[in-house]
């Protein structure tokens, strides 16, 4: 069988073992689906992804984007470490500061900042959808989290992945969670979401926002830092014109599972575009057979 080059990284962090790690399979031509699910499932990360040679004209590489349950149409942190490991690993120019990655939710911008350790990578998230919840499903997780909510501080969110999001108002809320996984796990494969995320306004001056994201039906009871999450955050309070965190901020996440993260989330007041950005920590360099 062939050897296949291998990173793993650390996403939305500046140094290994903290942020998001990410499993990276170089040179994936040739590998069936049913083999990418089952490696994903067996590296046991948040997401695995596997990169191949673009099918549509103007794209830089392609992603495909696993869980260890099923394949993803995008996700932010995925989408913001293979850019940084195909320029690593010489699929695309160094010197580029624009790309297009294609993935399964379209072609999407990358812009590129600095080189090497101090590369910062930011992504362009898919438009959104937003969808208010009824009664039921807010009661229901009201009860999960347990937290308080209304109906103006929670929507379902689909940038690709579906989020159920919730504004706690306060970042002390949000970190004081405990919430019912097997709940939120129930609620999540009803309504076909690949997790709830929560925010709120963080003041220790590290970040504008603190958010944490619940995944259990996916087999990942907490994200350390999640750039869907972040990016479906940013849409929500543009649909509400809610203005507290203007059009760009930094979210801190993954402090609570010891993997504290930075995402630098943007939106162009002109277009609508939001934009999820950070550093990577290039932890793990190798070779595998699949």
């Amino acid at each position: 069988m062939p050897l296949r080059r291998f990173m793993q990284l650390d996403v939305f962090a500046d140094r290994p073992m903290l942020g998001n790690p990410l499993a990276v399979v170089i040179d994936a031509e040739g590998i069936d689906d049913a083999t990418m699910q089952a490696f994903a499932r067996w590296t046991n990360l948040s997401e695995t992804t596997f990169l191949l040679p673009p099918t549509t004209p103007g794209a830089d590489y392609r992603v495909r984007i696993f869980t260890p349950r099923q394949e993803l149409p995008f996700a932010g942190h995925p989408s913001v470490g293979s850019a940084y490991a195909a320029i690593e690993a010489g699929l695309v120019d160094a010197g580029k500061r624009a790309l297009v990655q294609e993935c399964a939710a379209g072609l999407l911008m990358v812009r590129v900042e600095g080189d090497g350790a101090s590369r910062v990578i930011h992504v362009q998230a898919p438009p959104a959808r937003i969808t208010a919840l009824d009664a039921a499903l807010r009661q229901g997780l009201a009860a999960a989290l347990p937290a308080p909510l209304d109906e103006a501080g929670t929507a379902l969110v689909d940038n690709g992945p579906h989020w159920l999001v919730c504004d706690l108002r306060s970042a002390a809320a949000v970190r004081a969670l405990a919430p019912d996984l097997a709940t939120i796990a129930a609620l999540c494969e009803h309504n076909a979401a690949v997790g709830v995320s929560v925010f709120g306004s963080e003041t220790d001056g590290t970040a504008a926002m603190a958010v944490r994201a619940f995944c259990p039906a996916d087999g990942i009871p907490e994200d350390p830092v999640t750039g869907s999450a972040n990016a479906a955050i940013m849409a929500f309070l543009a649909a509400r014109g809610d203005t507290r965190y203007g059009p760009r901020y930094r979210a801190s996440q993954g402090r609570e599972v010891g993997r504290d993260g930075l995402v630098d989330v943007a939106r162009d007041e002109a277009s609508g575009a939001i934009t999820i950005g950070g550093s990577c920590a290039l932890t793990i360099r190798g070779e595998l057979t699949l």
